[in-house]
């Protein structure tokens, strides 16, 4: 039989169709047909054929019904039974790709990519196009699984003109869902004509400070590329990204305190919101016009909002002071729209035109939960400091945690250095493993040379902590023999000193970080730190925030009514939550030989 090649053109779907329907070479083997007995006459049958390849055959289709009907234990089973090397290669493809499927229904991305590795699939273009349809879509969900996101775009591009009907259309989404999660670096022309499209086509609207801008960018990029998929069929949140309207910017009050004990942290935000706006007009925008009040000496809210009222604001961004973010979390109605730089009392809900946005701990105890889940932990352990930030960030993960699914066996809350040791000895129940070897020596009335052994319940252990704390808490892990257990913390350890003594004290340890301080090439960020050198350390969050304050501006009523929508800031990727409340979910890194080594993304 001719080889049935993979296409790149649906045209020639049809002709596909037909040469991949008649029987395969004598070389490739035969796919297991879709059977019409049960898992138990197929295995029967598979017992008492008369060749091994016709009873691998039958386990192969057993194996597959398995699956399919929600019991990928037993699927699995039936596999282990059929040889895989003693397969001709149409059925080591099919049992591969199955196999594939199974490790990620759990959660083992690099398992299935391991089984797609097996050298039968470089034959895979010459099976029928369903097998190549089904292997491809298992390539490429393995690969975002495994944080490949421009890979599994990749392949997602490549299997697209195969593809009819519904599967092709959740195809289409699938693709600028990847796209539009890749960072605007990574945005590059590739050698694939239709992948380059949609690369340029995300490019496009993320270079979009403004509805408006976002919109335009659109219709440009469509006129530019006619007969892109993408333009023929333009993907559903670009299609409800067209059809909003608002009202253009023109004026904005940036209300901060000049005095006071918050003075220092108003300065940095203040002085990253302008650089963004001086930015846009470098840019050739048309920005807003921004007035800055000093709420330090507001004696009355109400007063504040008739004066900016009567000046001409549309927007309000600012309070910083969390007294008044709850007092106008409190009202049924603000005169002018607000985005808070800070939070109210998590559970009340504020009026509509009340937006918050700030440098939750909160948040980053909840990514460090989705980012272990999506790394298959499935038990955690927490360190915390003693008090009520502690407190509250431990409460953020368990919540988070607990809801995936996720088991939360124990947590010590961190105060003296001198207890550390204890504390860890006593989550990981290294006393018990003494006393046990103590009882032994007793009974058998020699020495007994025993080494303490940890529990092995606990996958990973949740860190919040100062530099100074995790610098003493990862060397006592190890002391306590529990140095192997994966650490995953927030930003708080990490000031991008680039101290390499320091990093190698927290050798090993996973924690999530604004993109500001992984990304030292962001053009603004370099700008930034010429101007204000300590914008490069741990005071640069504050200066990504005001920058993030600054785009957040146009784009409120976009992420509002577009639940689904991102906005790639300089502190996370920005989304609405409920409450209206800006939430962000941040890149990972790890320290690594003294150095700070960025991490793969993972699914969201």
């Amino acid at each position: 039989m001719i080889a049935c090649l993979r296409l790149f053109s649906a045209l020639f779907l049809a002709a596909l169709l037909a040469a991949c329907a008649s029987s395969p070479s004598s070389s490739l083997g035969e796919l297991p047909r879709t059977p019409d007995a049960s898992i138990e006459q197929l295995l029967e049958q598979a017992a008492a054929a008369k060749s091994p390849d016709k009873a691998a055959l039958l386990r192969l289709s057993a194996a597959d019904q398995a699956n399919r009907q929600r019991d990928p234990g037993r699927a699995a089973r039936i596999l282990e039974q059929v040889p895989l090397d003693q397969l001709k290669p149409a059925q080591q493809v099919y049992a591969s790709t199955l196999s594939a499927e199974l490790a990620l229904g759990r959660n083992q991305p690099k398992a299935a990519l391991t089984a797609l590795s097996h050298p039968s699939l470089q034959r895979l273009g010459e099976l029928p196009v369903e097998q190549q349809i089904r292997t491809g879509l298992v390539q490429a969900r393995a690969l975002e699984a495994d944080g490949q996101i421009m890979p599994a775009a990749s392949e997602r591009v490549f299997i697209a003109p195969l593809l009819k009907g519904p599967e092709a259309s959740a195809n289409h989404e699938a693709i600028w869902t990847l796209v539009a999660a890749l960072p605007t670096e990574q945005l590059q022309s590739t050698s694939n004509n239709d992948l380059s499209g949609w690369l340029s086509l995300a490019r496009a609207v993320k270079g979009g400070g403004t509805l408006e801008q976002q919109q335009a960018a659109i219709d440009t990029w469509k006129a530019q590329n006619p007969q892109h998929p993408a333009a023929l069929q333009l993907p559903a949140p670009l299609a409800q990204l067209k059809a909003l309207t608002s009202e253009p910017l023109t004026k904005i009050a940036l209300l901060l305190p000049q005095d006071g004990p918050l003075a220092s942290v108003a300065r940095a935000l203040r002085e990253g919101f302008m650089a963004a706006h001086y930015q846009a007009q470098q840019a050739g925008q048309k920005p807003p016009a921004i007035e800055v009040f000093d709420s330090s000496h507001l004696t009355s809210l109400d007063d504040f909002y008739r004066q900016a009222k009567a000046s001409g604001v549309q927007l309000v961004i600012g309070p910083l002071e969390k007294p008044l973010v709850k007092q106008l979390n409190s009202r049924p109605q603000l005169p002018i729209t607000t985005l808070a730089l800070n939070y109210s009392d998590a559970g009340r809900g504020g009026p509509p035109q009340l937006f918050q946005f700030g440098l939750a701990a909160e948040d980053e105890a909840r990514e460090v939960a989705r980012r272990a889940w999506a790394d298959g932990k499935r038990s955690a352990a927490a360190m915390v400091p003693k008090g009520e930030w502690g407190d509250r960030v431990l409460d953020a993960f368990r919540q988070s945690w607990q809801a995936a699914g996720g088991t939360f066996i124990v947590a010590e809350h961190v105060d003296q250095p001198v207890a550390l040791a204890q504390q860890i000895a006593d989550m990981f129940q290294l006393r018990n493993s003494e006393a046990r070897a103590k009882s032994l020596q007793s009974t058998v009335g020699t020495q007994v040379a025993a080494q303490p052994t940890r529990r092995q319940d606990i996958d990973f252990i949740f860190l919040a902590a100062t530099p100074q704390q995790a610098q003493q808490i990862k060397p006592t892990l190890v002391f306590q023999y529990a140095g192997d257990v994966p650490v995953y913390a927030t930003s708080h350890l990490f000031t991008n000193s680039g101290d390499q003594a320091q990093y190698l004290d927290l050798e090993g340890i996973r924690f999530c970080e604004t993109p500001w301080l992984l990304n030292a090439n962001d053009p603004l960020r370099q700008q930034v730190t010429v101007q204000w050198p300590q914008a490069a350390g741990s005071l640069g969050r504050l200066y990504a925030m005001g920058i993030d304050a600054y785009r957040l501006a146009p784009r409120l009523a976009q992420l509002k009514t577009l639940p689904d929508s991102r906005i790639d800031g300089l502190t996370g990727s920005l989304s609405m939550g409920s409450g209206q409340r800006v939430e962000r979910q941040l890149p990972w890194a790890q320290f690594v030989g003294g150095k700070v080594q960025h991490l793969p993304d993972t699914p969201r």
